[in-house]
């Protein structure tokens, strides 16, 4: 069985300073690089939104960040402006290792956010990564970055739907906790048959 790393999201705008950061979210970097050479391949994906996503409250006037909005594919919460395509924000922390086998870019169209790894959030749009691990015949993945709660939460419970064996690290993720999102996650993920470590 072929282990893959999965690196979500390690991006400045969600680290201390950035635009929708999460708390400790620069604590990750350095345990995540240090496991990297652990694994058979090592993949990280990107928030990568064009300005003006709908996922943005400031593309809905009079609406604010974090309020909740019905979308054709189902219920969003409308974030603050963030990893918008090209700018400093969208990088990758600067101190995260980028030499991966793989870069998944999500959340590039305009019409539709992406918190999975694997899936757009109308769970219908994939993103390409299972047939990439297919390919590889990689059939384990372990789970690490931001935030667990969304991102992390989202792309364990697909890979485990999608037949992998899944993993979270949580040492190396941080929630945002959203109105006890971080409790739900973790019991999603453990109902999945993730293994939280």
């Amino acid at each position: 069985m072929t282990h893959a790393l999965i690196v979500i999201d390690v991006q400045n705008d969600f680290c201390p300073g950035g635009a929708l950061a999460v708390a400790g979210g620069d604590e990750v970097v350095a345990p995540i690089n240090a496991m990297m050479g652990d694994f058979d391949a090592v993949i990280l994906t990107q928030d990568w939104h064009p300005a003006g996503h709908s996922s943005f409250a400031s593309s809905h006037p009079g609406k604010a960040p974090f309020e909740m909005i019905d979308m054709p594919y189902g219920p969003q919460v409308l974030w603050p402006d963030h990893c918008v395509q090209g700018t400093d924000g969208a990088a990758f922390h600067p101190g995260l290792r980028t030499d991966a086998d793989l870069i998944i870019r999500k959340g590039f169209r305009s019409a539709i956010d992406s918190y999975s790894a694997f899936f757009e959030n109308d769970r219908e749009t994939p993103t390409g990564l299972k047939g990439y691990l297919d390919t590889r015949g990689l059939s384990k993945v372990t789970l690490v970055g931001l935030a667990t709660d969304f991102c992390v939460h989202y792309s364990a419970v697909d890979a485990a739907q999608l037949g992998l064996d899944v993993i979270v690290r949580l040492d190396a993720c941080r929630g945002i906790d959203m109105d006890g999102s971080m409790a739900a996650a973790e019991q999603a993920m453990r109902t999945a048959g993730v293994v939280l470590a």
